[in-house]
């Protein structure tokens, strides 16, 4: 059953989640307005909350994580 408010769209996009003086390089699977799916390199924590930067346009965005799955993590948008 589909619990999320707005249905996401796929995207494939480069992204970099930032906190705490490091860096992640990550890929965007897909995203609403609300949140998104993200991809990381290996099966790895990330902390609860953190800022996702989108390569192409620099767009930073507060995120909370909400779900993982092997090395795919689901995030709520938050306001910066």
């Amino acid at each position: 059953m589909e619990r999320r408010k707005l249905e996401r769209i796929d995207v494939d996009e480069v992204a970099y989640i930032f906190g705490d003086g490091a860096s992640l390089r990550c890929r965007v699977v897909n995203m609403s307005d609300q949140g998104a799916a993200i991809e990381l390199p290996t099966k790895q924590y990330v902390n609860s909350t953190f800022k996702l930067m989108f390569e192409k346009d620099r767009v930073v965005r507060a995120c909370r994580w909400v779900w993982s799955s092997d090395n795919l993590i689901g995030v709520a948008f938050e306001d910066l």
